[in-house]
């Protein structure tokens, strides 16, 4: 086994995130044969279990990602229930505020609507378990749509996603905009400090 196409596969897993990788996107970025990057994922998958390690190698589809391990899933909802985690950076409000308001929606589509990258926001929000996967669109790709969780209804004291202020209450088309954003982002620490 090659060590180090090993380690560019397990490089290139841990970057992707939850999005997760093809073979054919591996094959393409490290130029290696297919067989031996489906070597290194056996490999990578073998190790991570059979030894005490707090991630897995799994497949959904044609895609391969790494996750955490289901027996560890208590300690994970502890840490994101925790305080040492903080707050929830502008970026994530934001992120979390269109999914919110627009899911089911793919992490391209909340880039669109921010016109910056989303992915850390979206990892931070997976992590709070704030958000999660609730499908994947149909197509080419099969983009992951995110929606907000019973914890997110939770956290922010709602009964159901009709407890938000309506979009037409925010007056988005008007100079206010930015205004109306700062007074629900108020809103929600407010709530998050409670």
């Amino acid at each position: 086994m090659n060590a180090e196409l090993l380690a560019k596969v397990e490089g290139l897993l841990f970057v992707v995130g939850d999005e997760g990788i093809s073979l054919a996107e591996l094959k393409s970025l490290i130029e290696s044969e297919e067989e031996d990057i489906l070597a290194c994922l056996e490999q990578l998958k073998q190790d991570m279990n059979q030894t005490n390690r707090g991630i897995r190698l799994a497949r959904l589809g044609n895609r391969y990602r790494l996750t955490t391990k289901v027996e560890h899933a208590d300690l994970y909802k502890k840490l994101a229930a925790s305080p040492i985690q903080g707050g929830l950076s502008r970026a994530a409000l934001e992120t979390l505020a269109i999914i919110a308001y627009k899911q089911p929606i793919t992490r391209i589509e909340i880039d669109d609507i921010r016109g910056v990258k989303s992915d850390k926001a979206i990892q931070s929000l997976l992590s709070k378990l704030l958000i999660e996967e609730q499908g994947r669109v149909s197509g080419t790709g099969r983009a992951i749509l995110f929606g907000t969780t019973r914890y997110f209804l939770d956290h922010f004291n709602l009964e159901s996603l009709e407890d938000l202020p309506s979009l037409a209450e925010l007056d988005l088309t008007s100079d206010r905009v930015e205004e109306d954003t700062d007074l629900f982002f108020e809103q929600l620490h407010h709530l998050e400090d409670e």
